[in-house]
């Protein structure tokens, strides 16, 4: 596995190093489809489900938990709205917050849960656990979030950057050689943007407003998180691959196979797994992310189309969202 990582990483460093010494050109523009990739589709379930499955309406587009305040927060289409669930008492009738379009991507920063709504052109904050809502006009498609410290940054699909807002205000717009910026993630305090159309990681200087250096992320690369240890894992979908990059400096550290359709990812820190989605299988596979390389630790069947997945970091429960509205799927270990 050491060679294969130390290939990988010349593949991808001495491209840029040597376009820098000749002074013009862009390594990352190539790639094999400028196509930003998107989940394969899956087959018809042939097996039942672990767990539980709990009804939700229509199409799941993104889940959340906050441990804090023991709410799942899941994002649902038809019509737009985000579901507070009790994690607790998951039998429970949800509270349905209705938003203004759908939620692309949420995500926890306090008490308050971050919703970006793309079509809306706004990012959504809704309390936990009451839920009242308040929007922030953020042009630009914004389609990632995260919290940095008393800023929240922005991932802006169409707006080709990051947005850096401090409270309710958009301070600035961070852009510079981005083709889509579809999620932002902060590791130990470094910013790091995904260009899916790019499939590639940027580094964010904040303080400076300025993006920095870039990173092939195999072939078409569609979701990342952050683990306990300050790295960025990214989902290669169309190679079938786990990436691992440090954050500050921007390097990549591993690259495991993962092939079936890998897609949703989510970090589970009190047990130090990594999860991902397969849709082309349906299911969801768990690697323990602690050792030199990634290691199969769980093994699942999920309901049909498993796009997206999240932990309780409480009780390492397992929960996984269908895009094909067959609900919830709850795997307690």
């Amino acid at each position: 596995m050491r060679a294969r990582v130390v290939a990988a990483l010349l593949l991808l460093v001495l491209p840029l190093a040597a376009c820098s010494e000749q002074g013009g050109g862009d390594e990352l523009q190539v790639v094999e489809n400028p196509k930003a990739a998107v989940a394969p589709a899956s087959p018809p379930a042939s097996v039942r489900p672990a767990g539980r499955v709990l009804p939700a309406q229509g199409t799941v587009n993104a889940l959340a938990t906050d441990a804090g305040s023991r709410t799942l927060a899941v994002s649902v289409t038809e019509p737009a709205a985000v579901l507070l669930y009790d994690l607790d008492r998951l039998d429970a009738p949800a509270r349905s917050v209705s938003l203004p379009s759908p939620a692309q991507d949420l995500a926890v920063s306090g008490d308050t849960l971050l919703a970006a709504l793309p079509a809306a052109g706004k990012l959504a904050r809704i309390r936990l656990p009451g839920g009242e809502l308040t929007t922030v006009p953020v042009a630009g498609a914004p389609a990632g979030v995260a919290a940095d410290g008393e800023r929240t940054l922005v991932a802006l699909r169409e707006g080709k950057g990051v947005a850096v807002l401090r409270g309710d205000r958009v301070g600035e717009t961070i852009t510079d050689g981005l083709y889509s910026a579809d999620d932002v993630l902060v590791a130990d305090g470094a910013a790091v943007v995904l260009d899916r159309e790019r499939t590639a990681v940027f580094s964010v200087d904040v303080a400076a407003g300025h993006i920095g250096e870039g990173l092939r992320a195999g072939q078409g690369a569609t979701n990342a998180v952050v683990d306990s240890y300050g790295r960025v894992f990214v989902v290669d979908t169309r190679r079938g691959a786990l990436l691992a990059f440090s954050a500050d400096p921007l390097l990549l550290r591993q690259r495991y196979p993962v092939p079936g359709g890998a897609y949703g990812i989510a970090y589970d820190p009190r047990r130090h797994l990594v999860w991902v989605t397969l849709t082309r299988r349906n299911e969801v596979v768990a690697f323990d992310v602690r050792g030199g390389e990634p290691r199969e630790k769980y093994r699942y069947p999920t309901v049909t189309q498993p796009n997206s997945v999240t932990v309780d970091e409480r009780t390492s429960r397992v929960v996984i969202g269908s895009a094909a509205g067959e609900g919830i799927q709850v795997i307690a270990l």
